[in-house]
């Protein structure tokens, strides 16, 4: 049997409403040297039917149907059996664009160093689409380059897991997918990005992802911004904090607090604090005093974690950053 160019790992359990659209959605695709390797997890409605009519229809379509376990191990058991160098996950509540895999598959052929490529996406219905959703949306669409991608990869997840294609080896030589109690996607990025491997993101909307109360990323505690920080300093401690006992932390106020506690969990306490607040200021919090913006200076060898939650101060903080002579990625990291 002919080796495909791209495997299509597709996890599903119980989406009798949204499979058929899904899969439409993949015998659509312009790029025709792909698999489709369905992997059902104990599904109990009208989804094993469906896969056995697509697989009847189309012998790209291969359908495992392991003892149900969860999405990781049906991830793990689906890349096992992906026969192709190239890996595109999809879900199947979501819809992929004609040309993805024809657009993605063709800028890893003529970029061999890119281990991992992601395209634009647009949440769908747009309907009762959240400010925050929105804002994620467009932040994660902003992330053009590698670089870009490296830069915020603590900030929140850079990638929609579903609208990836990556080189399977690399995948598994980092150990496939884990799991640890946190998002098993962003775990393998952050895995990923320590390994050396290079991502991309082509600037066409290639994915649309559907926006539902029931998502695994709305419903599971695996997605919660506990679980997420949890993940962010199990590898912060193994990379940008390793041999690091104190830390600074610009932002003082709710998710401040909250990291504070998660790097306590990694042996990391808070050495001080940076606000902005004159409430705050000159005040000792957990131990460690707050300081204002213009009294802090890089030099002393500390490490310093942005960690305040306002959506949009971003930026003027690294300004302040960047002028007070803290160097991103060195002396300091952004992780909200």
């Amino acid at each position: 049997m002919k080796t495909p160019a791209v495997s299509i790992l597709l996890p599903v359990r119980n989406e009798e409403r949204f499979l058929p659209a899904a899969l439409d959605s993949i015998f659509r695709q312009t790029f025709t040297d792909w698999e489709l390797v369905a992997v059902d997890d104990g599904s109990c409605d009208a989804t094993p039917a469906i896969l056995a009519g697509a697989a009847q229809r189309d012998p790209r379509v291969r359908v495992l149907r392991p003892s149900a376990r969860g999405l990781v191990p049906a991830l793990n058991a689906g890349l096992d059996a992906c026969r192709a160098p190239l890996v595109a996950r999809m879900d199947a509540d979501d819809i992929s664009h004609p040309r993805r895999l024809e657009l993605q598959a063709s800028f890893l052929s003529g970029n061999p160093s890119v281990g991992l490529l992601a395209c634009d996406f647009r949440s769908f219905p747009r309907s009762g689409l959240g400010a925050g959703m929105a804002a994620y949306e467009a932040w994660q669409n902003g992330l053009s380059s590698h670089d870009d991608i490296l830069r915020d990869l603590f900030v929140e997840s850079p990638f929609v897991h579903p609208s990836v294609l990556f080189r399977r080896d690399e995948v598994l030589s980092v150990g496939g997918y884990h799991e640890r109690g946190w998002a098993e996607d962003y775990d393998l990025w952050l895995r990923l990005a320590a390994a050396g491997t290079r991502f991309g993101r082509l600037p066409q909307t290639l994915f649309f992802w559907r926006e539902r109360p029931e998502r695994a990323t709305r419903t599971l505690p695996e997605y919660t911004a506990a679980a997420f920080r949890a993940c962010k300093a199990h590898h912060l401690k193994r990379r940008f904090l390793s041999g690091v006992e104190e830390v600074l932390l610009a932002g003082a106020g709710l998710e401040g607090r909250a990291w504070s506690r998660t790097l306590q969990g990694e042996g990391i306490r808070v050495a001080g604090w940076v606000d902005v607040d004159p409430r705050k200021i000159g005040r000792i919090l957990h131990g460690a005093p707050v300081s204002a913006a213009h009294e802090v200076t890089a030099g002393d060898g500390v490490k310093m974690l942005v960690t305040v939650g306002t959506r949009g101060a971003r930026h003027q903080i690294r300004k302040w950053a960047d002028g007070a002579g803290f160097v991103e990625g060195v002396d300091y990291l952004c992780v909200t």
